[in-house]
């Protein structure tokens, strides 16, 4: 029979692995969709995906580094999947259905798979910086240096793996500036606003789960 503190492991391990497959889903979906900002062009998902890394950051500073891990290793293969039905079924922001399913949909399969592959190492680096700088008696050196280091080794992989030589012209011709704006949304938005919500979320964590940081 599992203690409470195993099952409290568990529930939090089930949470935590759903809301990374959650958030990775949401932001392949969201990266389809293009805008410009301040005459910059970027998508959507550079405002959703710094939250895997709030996520990440909070699991290695409370349980640790190897817990971290297993978390992306459970969420990797269902997150790829997911993010292709959802992507399949709303096709560049809109509901084509199930007909999307009749075959293999090349330019969503690339997003899935860029997705996949940056994501393990984007996550894996960001989890080893962390770790390395955890002990650092300022609290924010180590999520602010894991986060941008992370987002640079993801934002790299993802837009290289999914948009050179694309299908859709767009993108082809503007991945690369997509990606650096990308980067520097999501630095920006995880310093800015992320970083004040981990240190929020960190200090609720730990007086609730007495956890040793």
């Amino acid at each position: 029979m599992l203690s409470s503190t195993q099952v409290r492991l568990s529930q939090t391990l089930a949470i935590l692995v759903a809301s990374h497959i959650v958030i990775i889903a949401a932001s392949n979906y969201l990266v389809q969709l293009p805008f410009q900002l301040w005459g910059f062009h970027t998508t959507w998902g550079a405002f959703s995906f710094p939250l895997v890394y709030l996520a990440t950051d909070l699991t290695v500073r409370i349980y640790g580094a190897e817990m971290a891990r297993r978390i992306v290793f459970f969420a990797m293969l269902p997150a790829l999947l997911l993010s292709y039905v959802i992507s399949v079924l709303w096709l560049q922001g809109v509901f084509v259905g199930f007909e999307g399913f009749s075959q293999l949909n090349t330019f969503v399969a690339r997003i899935a798979l860029a997705s996949f592959t940056a994501y393990l190492l984007g996550q894996l680096m960001d989890i080893r910086v962390f770790d390395y700088f955890r002990r650092e008696a300022r609290w924010w050196v180590a999520p602010a240096c894991s986060t941008i280091i992370g987002n640079m080794v993801d934002t790299a992989v993802f837009f290289s793996v999914a948009f050179y030589a694309s299908s859709d012209p767009f993108m082809a011709e503007h991945w690369v500036e997509i990606a650096v704006v990308d980067f520097g949304f999501k630095v920006v938005v995880s310093l800015l606003l992320f970083l004040p919500i981990y240190r929020l979320l960190l200090n609720r964590l730990s007086e609730k789960l007495k956890s040793r940081i």
